[in-house]
């Protein structure tokens, strides 16, 4: 067997395998008796079936089978062994001559492949590229503060009931007379007024005192929303479309939210015991964990900025556009030719992009360990956290969390890229100069509105 490359231009060759009998044929007897020892053919023992009936029975399968086995086994070795960084998968050649398998015993492969362009960067500090600290103003933390405040307040009594209070009573239906409706629904339930849609309706609680009685019609009030009326009424949605009549609610308790209170055990709260002691430190604290929360949208944009300032750096990347065009036909379904004409000049900045990532991997020796994996792994957590208000997860939590997480082979993959991308763009800072600007929230994100 001999394997040999042609290159057909800068980023494409033609890889041609030959293949003779002496490569194939005991490969083929030893599949042709494993078959026999194993097939159930009528009229013969398990095994016992004459070679010459196998071989006309499935002689010419297994011959397939073999050679493609060794087929692409000897294409692959080829790639891996000369270090061929291809695009896509290799695709039989449009060359290819017929192969008749019956009459011919030797055989020549022939197979297109596409070359990724060698694409030369280096990073120095005469490459310079914008970063943007967001700056963090008065108004910001003011709102933060305000945030933590409603996170770690408390329901409590109130002597009147305003719009988003709770409103707790006995809840008993009305016959068209308001009298109590012989057989009809009583039950102890609650409300929100500031939830309901009817604002007639909203109003009769507002400014009412334990002890009051209120008469609503809660249909009215719930937009007749069904699954409002079955949850307020504790009744089965299939009967909340019947209920019609009016409710007479008497007051049995108000419960209003107040807001924790600045001081020590919001601190404690919010950041951990002790960690704040005083309004200075807490506004501090504040501040370092909004510009911690805003780094990444920093880093984001830099991300950015750097793809846009590489490109012009690498300026034009001649690509195989007709073999990567023949791949995306061939490995998509129902992906006609003409959809792939329109949608690949897309998809080309994506490509050239991914090729100058692989080269700053490749030129600086960037490698993802398994310390970088879990670390990525309890960013993606503490960002899963934050975003239900737990911002002081310990540590200990974390990594068991993102433990957790790399044993899911299908987020291992994930978490590998996004740490990968992480060093890239660590990489590419540390290299170039950086024009740092202090910006405003406002002003980063009217940027990306210009885009």
């Amino acid at each position: 067997m001999n394997v040999s490359q042609e290159n057909t231009s800068k980023v494409s060759a033609l890889i041609k395998i030959d293949i003779v009998k002496a490569d194939y044929e005991e490969k083929v007897e030893k599949a042709l008796r494993t078959y026999r020892q194993k097939a159930n053919i009528p009229g013969f023992r398990k095994g016992m079936a004459p070679m010459g009936m196998i071989k006309k029975m499935v002689g010419k399968s297994i011959l397939l089978e073999e050679i493609n086995k060794l087929v692409s086994e000897s294409l692959y070795n080829y790639i891996k062994d000369n270090k061929m960084n291809i695009l896509g998968e290799p695709l039989p050649s449009e060359s290819q001559a017929e192969i008749d398998f019956d009459k011919q015993e030797d055989f020549t492969f022939l197979f297109d492949v596409a070359l990724a362009p060698e694409i030369d960067i280096t990073l120095t500090d005469k490459d310079k590229i914008d970063y943007y600290h967001i700056d963090i103003d008065d108004d910001m933390v003011a709102k933060q503060k305000e945030a933590l405040c409603s996170r770690f307040g408390v329901q409590q009594p109130v002597e009147e009931a305003s719009e988003k209070d709770i409103v707790k009573g006995q809840f008993v239906e009305l016959d068209e007379n308001n009298a109590p409706k012989e057989g009809g629904i009583s039950v102890e339930s609650l409300l929100t007024p500031a939830y309901l849609k009817d604002e007639a309706e909203k109003n009769k609680f507002v400014g009412k005192k334990v002890g009051d009685k209120v008469v609503f019609n809660p249909s009215v009030a719930c937009g007749e929303n069904d699954t409002e009326i079955a949850a307020m009424l504790h009744i089965g949605k299939d009967k909340s479309a019947d209920v019609k009549s009016n409710f007479e609610v008497e007051i049995t308790s108000i419960l209003g939210f107040k807001p924790a209170e600045v001081g020590q055990e919001l601190y404690d709260n919010a950041f951990g015991k002790d960690t704040v002691k005083s309004e200075e430190e807490f506004t501090a604290k504040i501040r370092e964990m909004l510009a911690s929360q805003l780094q990444p949208e920093s880093d984001y944009k830099f991300a950015l900025d750097a793809r846009t300032a590489l490109e012009a750096k690498v300026g034009e990347v001649e690509l195989p556009d007709n073999l990567l065009k023949r791949w995306l036909v061939v490995t998509g379904e129902n992906r006609p030719a003409e959809s792939v004409e329109e949608e690949y000049p897309k998809m080309v900045p994506d490509l050239k992009w991914q090729l100058i990532k692989e080269e700053i991997v490749k030129k600086y020796e960037i490698k993802v360990d398994d310390a970088d994996m879990l670390e990525m792994a309890k960013k993606a957590t503490r960002a899963q956290f934050a975003q239900y208000g737990m911002a002081n997860v310990p540590d200990d939590l974390l990594e068991k969390y993102a433990s957790d997480m790399l044993k899911d082979k299908k987020i291992v993959s994930n978490i590998a890229e996004r740490a990968t991308e992480e060093k890239i763009i660590e990489t590419i800072k540390s290299h170039v100069s950086l024009n740092e600007k202090n910006v405003s929230v406002e002003d980063f994100y009217k940027m990306f509105e210009s885009k």
